[in-house]
């Protein structure tokens, strides 16, 4: 069952990621921040000498979480095709990726809307319970 369940965790995981992929830099006219975000685009400073503006920062971190997302899929593929007993081995990892999802799931919750919130919560119970299968 565990190996279901971390097969789960990774198409909700690439799901996850795509749509964060396409959705992160959507902007809505009714939330009234376009002279906002005009000027994140526009605002040009140095970072350590290089010339940025916080919608790069803003950018580039959405793409970071869009590609951790997807590895975190890739991982979870993997755990997938493990055998039980090799999956049983792997105690830190499967604990600390559910520990992780537990964490997303926390800060999606508390800085972001439901989407998000409810891709976390089902990856994390998927890897909680696939962690806890694991144990044998």
């Amino acid at each position: 069952m565990a190996k279901w369940l971390y097969r789960i965790a990774s198409i909700l995981l690439v799901l996850f990621s795509v749509g964060h992929t396409l959705g992160f830099r959507k902007l809505d006219p009714g939330w009234g921040v376009d002279a906002l975000v005009q000027s994140m685009k526009t605002i040009r400073f140095s970072a350590q000498g290089f010339p940025r503006t916080y919608w790069d920062f803003y950018v580039g971190f959405g793409l970071f979480v869009s590609v951790l997302l997807f590895f975190s899929a890739l991982v979870c593929w993997q755990l997938g095709a493990l055998d039980a007993s090799t999956l049983r081995l792997l105690l830190w990892l499967r604990w600390s990726l559910a520990l992780c999802f537990a964490v997303v799931t926390f800060l999606s919750w508390k800085y972001f809307f439901p989407a998000p919130v409810v891709f976390s919560v089902v990856i994390t119970l998927c890897l909680v319970a696939a962690a806890w299968l694991a144990q044998g």
